[in-house]
């Protein structure tokens, strides 16, 4: 059983940079892939980013390419997305994913109550 809880989340100019942060429970959190979601009023959830358990394999939206990055520290039992360049369309509430066949991409098994992420244009 894996707990997540999201933080980092808030409100940020167009342009402008945010870094979610996912602490995780559990013993096999390392071996545990991880992903974000996100998702705006009135639209469906989408994948944003993944990573796998070892962090040498990630996946990334093509909307989000380039600007935002997915990391984990598995001795910290973290994950994180480094955010970039910043658009109004980012604006969504984010939630951090893991999965237990430590794979960069869907299904996930566990969620986080998800963090708020609104950019202002």
């Amino acid at each position: 059983q894996v707990q997540l809880v999201e933080s980092g989340g808030g409100l940020v100019q167009a342009g402008g940079s945010l870094r979610l942060s996912c602490a995780a429970s559990g013993r096999t959190f390392s071996l545990y892939g991880m992903g974000w979601f996100r998702q705006a009023p009135g639209k469906e959830r989408e994948f944003v980013a993944g990573i796998n358990w070892s962090g040498g394999s990630t996946y990334y939206l093509d909307s989000v390419k380039g600007r935002f990055t997915i990391s984990r520290d598995n001795a910290k039992k973290m994950g994180y997305l480094e955010m970039n360049s910043l658009k109004a369309e980012d604006t969504a509430v984010y939630y951090c994913t893991a999965q237990r066949t430590g794979m960069a991409t869907p299904p996930y098994d566990y969620w986080g109550q998800g963090t708020q992420v609104t950019v202002s244009s």
